[in-house]
């Protein structure tokens, strides 16, 4: 579903609120941006020809829409989608290409700038495709970018993951499309990560029909109904990148960060900007959601796994709950450890019996104060690799940051005679 056909599918349930004042890309956008929650807003006042939209992102119900599925369904679509990717269709005429602008000026665009502390305007929702050559496949994941000015960017690429390695492992500048208000089916897929080299808009395919296109100026293809594509290159030029808000709402330090040069925009008529506020609803879904299936399979290795959550709480990305149905003494413990393979970045993981419902934390905390013993259900690593979203953590430039990571078993303690299923065990530990 492309993303006006997702928009008036939102406005049809009354999840859009409209601006019809004009806004401009700065400190008052995101005040409205940021009122909103996570609600859709849609500033149908044109910029320079541009509306802007926020928000599309921001709740699984959207996702859900999209997708034509139930809400509660998510998780286990996609865990079916990561492992029966589909390959799209490549078509030869594209709405993303409907205008092109070979003269390119970056600050026609209505990129937003956040906060006075942030190094410059920041475009928060654009997915970057490269060709991953070692790998073989098309590679497409969000990276922000700081506008420098009319024709560059400052690009954030995080240590070790692919874009990165892309850039690293090339001698010469690297093809790079930018692409701006794709289909939701795109956009979960760029976040994801798949294993194994398969390519996200293979998993996006699976989601919900996603044709591609080929740019004009080079081999890359993008998804055909987004609404803006930025053609250029990612060079081996450094400049300052930062400060800026990161999903924990906490500021990411300044960092030398190579610089991209764009050589064409292309788009559609009358296009929509898409603006991701940091920190907000729309960058923690997008950023959590796509690893509890990750995690699913994981823990689904080495014991049953019923749910998964990537707490807004832990900012989507540090904290997971993790449901299971316990058949044996050390379940808890072995899911606990495997959440960590499923997802790299995850801080601490929280482990519950099918009875708790993982969305609820009241329930979670309460398994936890009941079924805890901290000397023999809590159990840490030392020094592991971490994620650069955690300002607790150790960081070294150009090193993967370091941390300690603790699982708790919050799971009903094994009774080696009865059994956990007991109905005595069930009663004196039962959440009502």
């Amino acid at each position: 579903m492309q993303l006006r056909d997702f928009i008036q599918q939102a406005e049809e349930r009354q999840w859009v609120e409209h601006v019809d004042t004009p806004v401009a890309p700065d400190e008052g956008m995101v005040r409205l941006m940021y009122r909103a929650g996570d609600k859709i807003l849609f500033f149908r006042s044109r910029w320079n020809g541009y509306r802007v939209i926020s928000g599309v992102c921001a709740s699984r119900r959207y996702f859900a829409l999209a997708f034509g599925i139930d809400e509660r369904e998510l998780c286990a679509y996609l865990v079916k989608a990561l492992e029966s990717p589909a390959v799209p269709p490549i078509v030869t005429a594209a709405p993303c290409q409907e205008v092109v602008e070979e003269d390119v000026d970056l600050e026609a665009l209505p990129i937003v700038r956040h906060t006075p502390h942030d190094g410059g305007p920041y475009i928060t929702a654009g997915i970057a495709v490269v060709h991953d050559l070692a790998r073989g496949v098309l590679n497409a994941a969000f990276h922000r970018l700081m506008r420098l000015d009319r024709r560059r960017f400052a690009v954030r690429l995080v240590e070790g993951r692919h874009t990165h390695s892309v850039w690293a492992s090339s001698t010469e500048d690297v093809p790079v499309a930018i692409c701006i208000g794709a289909p939701l089916s795109a956009q979960l897929a760029a976040a994801m990560s798949p294993a194994g080299g398969i390519p996200e808009f293979h998993i996006a395919h699976a989601l919900a029909p996603t044709p591609l296109v080929r740019c004009l100026g080079s081999d890359l293809l993008v998804p055909a109904e987004s609404e803006i594509v930025l053609e250029g290159r990612i060079t081996h030029e450094l400049v300052d990148e930062g400060p800026f808000i990161d999903l924990t709402g906490t500021f990411d330090i300044v960092r030398k960060q190579p610089v991209v040069e764009i050589d064409r925009i292309t788009r559609r008529r009358d296009p929509i900007y898409q603006a991701l506020l940091p920190g907000g609803p729309e960058h923690r879904t997008l950023m959590g959601m796509p690893r509890e299936p990750t995690i699913f399979a994981a823990v689904n290795e080495v014991c049953e796994c019923l749910n998964v959550w990537i707490t807004p709480g832990g900012a989507s990305w540090l904290h997971a709950v993790v449901q299971i149905r316990k058949r044996r003494p050390d379940d808890g413990r072995r899911a606990g450890e495997a959440a960590f393979r499923g997802h790299g970045s995850l801080k601490h993981a929280v482990v519950v019996d099918e009875d708790i419902n993982p969305f609820d934390m009241q329930e979670v905390e309460w398994a936890i104060a009941t079924r805890v013993q901290a000397d023999r259900d809590i159990i840490i690593w030392e020094d592991q690799p971490s994620s650069s979203l955690d300002p607790s953590a150790k960081h070294i430039p150009g090193q993967k940051a370091r941390t300690a990571k603790m699982a708790v078993d919050a799971t009903i303690p094994w009774d080696d005679e009865k059994g956990p299923r007991h109905p005595e065990a069930f009663q004196r530990f039962r959440y009502e």
